[in-house]
C-alpha cells in the first residue's frame, strides 16, 4: 500500500515539475528594456500599489510591518532565476493553482474582481522586469 502510495505521489510531482519546468521555458523578458533594480526596490516600497512586502519579508529593507504569509526573499536569487521569479511575479498559479499570491501580470481566470481593475493588471511589463531585476540582486 505505502509503495503504490508513493509511486502515486511521485508521478504527481514529477508532472508538477515538468509542468513548470516547460511554464519556465516561455518565460523570458516582457519588454526590451532591461529591469532596473533601483526602479523594482522603489516599487515594492511604493504603498500606493500592492507589494511583495505585504506577504514576504526582505530582511535588508527597514520597512515595518513586513509580511509574515509567504516565504522570505531573503537569498531568493540564489533560488530561482530571473524567468522562474518572473513567472511567479506574472502568476504564480502556473507553478502552484492553489496559491494565495496575487498574479501582478495577468487577467484570465481571476474571480472577484472590482469592476475598475476588470481586464487590468497590477503591474506594467516595465514593472514586473523592474521587480525580477530587483529579486535577483537578493542573493545569499
Amino acid at each position: 500500500m505505502l509503495d503504490r502510495t508513493f509511486r502515486k505521489n511521485l508521478l504527481l510531482w514529477t508532472s508538477a515539475v515538468c509542468a513548470a519546468s516547460a511554464a519556465f521555458a516561455d518565460t523570458g523578458p516582457l519588454t526590451e528594456v532591461p529591469g532596473d533594480p533601483a526602479r523594482g526596490l522603489a516599487i515594492l516600497r511604493d504603498g500606493s500599489l500592492p507589494s511583495c512586502l505585504i506577504c514576504h519579508q526582505i530582511s535588508s529593507l527597514p520597512d515595518r510591518d513586513q509580511g509574515q504569509l509567504g516565504p522570505t526573499l531573503d537569498g531568493v536569487a540564489g533560488r530561482f532565476t530571473a524567468d522562474e521569479l518572473r513567472l511567479r511575479i506574472i502568476d504564480a498559479r502556473k507553478i502552484s493553482p492553489e496559491t494565495i499570491m496575487p498574479a501582478y501580470y495577468a487577467t484570465d481566470g481571476l474571480f472577484r474582481v472590482g469592476r475598475n481593475w476588470a481586464g487590468k493588471t497590477i503591474y506594467d511589463p516595465q514593472q514586473v522586469e523592474d521587480v525580477t531585476a530587483y529579486l535577483m540582486t537578493l542573493a545569499d
